[in-house]
């Protein structure tokens, strides 16, 4: 037991319980191209539109992890692009009280998920100022992408 003020702390469960913690978010890198504009804007027929996205992180101290949402897209039709738009959003998070076999996932997973909304809202609303409809991009399982991601980890080991 420890004191401050004068009065007693005692040490409680909420001292040692797993916390998520979001310290910051922000946008890293945003381009947005409209290489045919202005024909790219005259387009009547659906264009095909391709997302990547990609996940990483990095350490910044024992509980601070800068977490980085990677989302690129690229929308053509009949062999011309319309649009190409990249997007990088960060956020840093820190992790206390979680059991080392847990970050990763917690990381790769959860973090993520947390920065998603705003990414989607970012990437809506840069491709509807580019001149299109605004781009909606699809709820992203994380989960999936993780489990993607450990499936292309796990031959590299063992090779």
């Amino acid at each position: 037991m420890s004191t401050t003020n004068g009065g007693p702390v005692e040490a409680t469960a909420s001292n040692s319980a797993p916390q998520l913690m979001v310290l910051a978010q922000y946008i890293k890198d945003l381009s947005f191209e409209n290489p045919n504009a202005p024909g790219s804007l005259q387009q009547t027929t659906q264009p095909q539109i391709n997302i990547s996205v990609n996940v990483a992180a990095n350490p910044l101290s024992d509980t601070d992890i800068e977490v980085t949402l990677r989302l690129e897209g690229k929308a053509e039709t009949a062999g011309s692009v319309m649009f190409n738009i990249e997007l990088d959003f960060a956020g840093v998070f820190r992790v206390q009280n979680v059991p080392q076999e847990q970050v990763q996932p917690l990381v790769l997973i959860e973090c993520p998920r947390l920065l998603f909304p705003f990414a989607r809202e970012i990437i809506a609303t840069s491709v509807r100022n580019g001149g299109f409809p605004p781009l909606m991009l699809d709820p992203i399982d994380f989960v999936a992408l993780y489990q993607q991601r450990l499936a292309q980890q796990s031959p590299q080991a063992t090779a």
